[in-house]
């Protein structure tokens, strides 16, 4: 995601040097565009564009930048391309304010309508401008700026951290809901920041404030009040003692790791992003309508679509072809037209074989959409539109988080298909009442009148326990397996392409030969492989374990060591050899989680062999070539 850092000093002094370091310590979590501020008394210096660190500070001379208040912002887009307009830092419509934020305010675009339709100046499509302007709308209802500040969180929908201040202001203030943000205190000084490698160089001091919490920060000093009651809250700074590269990886020894870790949180941005998205309906409108579906990916992404499919036929009962890009121009492309609609799958955005399946499907006048991680890319601007998977910036080469993502938006889409999702009911807010407007809570609640919703909601927890519970067991299984170079993973149905994943994982980081089938396929050809001891991994989805148990029994009988990834369930336990137990849940769920044990074993089995997960031999993070 973006990263944000912000500072206050007890003198005017030169802060264009602090902040293009500030910015370079958050470039790890990856960025399009950068952009920095400076409040000098009712003077605010603003400067930003696309590009690298280096690149914008030189052509806009940040360093000569002044103030006794900063900010700096990394933006990594989901609302609006990367642009000039659109980075951040920005202002107010008079220029008096100044902010940044990280994360996905979700209703942006309604926000943004209420703004202009109110006489305000709205500049970009950025959704760090509508935080801005969340604030500036009861400054100009004549609230204080607490205040006003406790009744903007009411209407920013979404998960974000957001710095604002103002011209002939000694402070900076900050607020945060989902999206991480860390408070440090120094000799002279405060800080804040989405992320701790940009605070510790300063100081190892720190408040980690909690969602629904804003934070005044004064040269020398800091206070928390509550979003509820504007009451202030007693925090105690603690002490870092971590060093810069294990706090980069979030404590993790790689990033790998890290990032299997981000994906319930991810997760749970990317549901609230699609519900607040007036695109979802209009792609699932074209989906329905089409006359063939085609879901159009490579690796990764292909696995993806295939398990896209498999959801919209389940719940939508609507054919979806899931296709590798190369294969759909030889294939399909020849026969498609105008009643035909193609998404096209890509982390990227800028994958070549993507690239090329695109322009063939287009030359047909097929309508095509797309699923990318990188928005700016080109598939996102080739496409009609294309929905954003919200993971932030993946550094580890094995996709993990984009593929869960881009998982959870085909689920997404195969429920509002079937009309088993709507997005959630959303209260009136705050109540402006006898008690001064303060809020009467400190979240919006979400309805839950439909199953769908419910599931849906219930998938990052469910991502969470997964991780707990099956963490210890797969450790230990991957030291009994790791001698073996050879082995296969099986699923049937959703999970069929979850076993081609997890297989592909562990291909990469381990490089052994593990091969993804259908687990009715294993008799016809590749049971004469099996010998004593030989690993065969099954993904069981609750409504096949009949089928996953004869699989089960013909290699076992052949002498397999079995590993079961599945609900619990005492046929499973009586016919296999290990059982790896995920939380229970609906069929297309049980499916996504599967795949987290699996990138836990191909993790722990590359640690274990002396392999670096991050960045495997041969393999590139954007494929770019043909």
């Amino acid at each position: 995601m973006c990263g944000i850092f912000g500072i206050v000093t007890q003198d005017e002094q030169p802060l264009g040097p602090i902040l293009i370091d500030a910015a370079r310590r958050l470039t790890y979590r990856g960025y399009d565009s950068v952009g920095a501020a400076t409040i000098s008394g009712s003077k605010i210096d603003l400067r930003k564009d696309v590009g690298k660190v280096e690149d914008v500070a030189a052509r806009y001379n940040f360093a000569e930048m002044t103030g006794s208040r900063g900010m700096t912002q990394l933006r990594w887009a989901t609302f609006g391309e990367p642009s000039q307009v659109n980075s951040q830092p920005h202002l107010d419509s008079n220029g008096d304010m100044v902010g940044a934020h990280n994360g996905n305010v979700v209703n942006n675009v309604e926000l943004r309508k209420e703004f202009i339709a109110e006489g305000m100046t709205v500049r970009s499509q950025n959704d760090g401008e509508t935080c801005v302007h969340a604030v500036e709308r009861y400054i100009k209802r004549g609230y204080e700026f607490i205040d006003a500040i406790r009744l903007a969180y009411g209407d920013l929908q979404g998960d974000y951290a957001f710095v604002i201040g103002r011209a002939n202001d000694d402070k900076l203030y900050a607020f945060k809901k989902g999206s991480g943000m860390v408070i440090g205190i120094g000799d002279g000084f405060t800080c804040l920041s989405s992320d701790l490698p940009s605070i510790l160089p300063l100081t190892r001091n720190v408040i980690r404030p909690q969602d629904g919490e804003i934070v005044t920060l004064w040269a020398d000093r800091v206070e928390v009040r509550s979003v509820k009651d504007g009451k202030i809250i007693q925090r105690m700074p603690e002490t870092v003692t971590e060093s810069m590269d294990t706090v980069q990886k979030g404590g993790y020894p790689h990033f790998m790791l890290k990032e299997i870790h981000e994906q319930a949180q991810v997760a749970r941005e990317l549901i609230h992003l699609l519900d607040g998205s007036p695109d979802v309906q209009l792609l699932v409108e074209k989906m329905k309508s089409a006359r063939h579906l085609y879901l159009i990916g490579c690796g990764t992404s292909y696995h993806a679509a295939s398990v896209g499919s498999v959801y919209i036929a389940q719940l939508a009962g609507r054919a979806a072809i899931p296709v590798l890009a190369p294969q759909f121009i030889a294939q399909y492309a020849p026969a498609v037209g105008y009643e035909d609609v193609g998404i096209f799958v890509s982390q990227s955005g800028e994958t070549k074989d993507v690239l090329n399946a695109l322009e063939a499907a287009e030359k047909r006048g097929m309508a095509c959409y797309g699923l990318a991680n990188v928005v700016g890319s080109t598939l996102t601007k080739a496409t009609s539109f294309c929905l954003p998977l919200c993971c932030g910036y993946e550094i580890s080469v094995p996709a993990t988080k984009t593929f869960t993502n881009q998982v959870v938006t085909f689920l997404y889409l195969a429920y509002r298909m079937a009309g088993l999702d709507t997005p959630p009911g959303l209260d009136t807010g705050f109540a402006h009442s006898t008690n001064g407007g303060y809020p009467s809570t400190g979240s919006r609640q979400r309805s839950t009148t439909s199953s769908g919703r419910r599931a849906l909601d219930s998938i990052p927890d469910l991502m969470e326990q997964t991780i707990e519970m099956v963490g210890p067991q797969i450790e230990a299984i991957a030291k009994d397996i790791n001698e073996w170079n050879d082995m296969y993973c099986l699923g049937y149905g959703a999970t069929y392409p979850i076993a081609l994943e997890g297989a592909l994982k562990l291909k990469e980081i381990t490089y052994a030969h593990c091969e993804g089938m259908l687990s009715t396929e294993f008799k016809h050809g590749p049971l004469s492989a099996v010998s004593k001891g030989f690993p065969i991994v099954f993904v069981a989805g609750p409504n096949d374990v009949p089928l996953i148990i004869s699989g089960i029994n013909e290699v076992k009988v052949r002498g397999a060591r079995t590993i079961t990834i599945g609900e619990e369930d005492a046929r499973l336990r009586a016919n296999g050899d290990d059982l790896v137990v995920i939380p229970k849940s609906d069929a297309q769920i049980s499916a996504l989680l599967g795949v987290l044990p699996l990138q836990l074993l191909s993790y722990h089995m590359s640690v274990m062999r002396g392999f670096d997960p991050d960045f495997p031999r041969n393999l590139s993070k954007t494929l770019t070539v043909d």
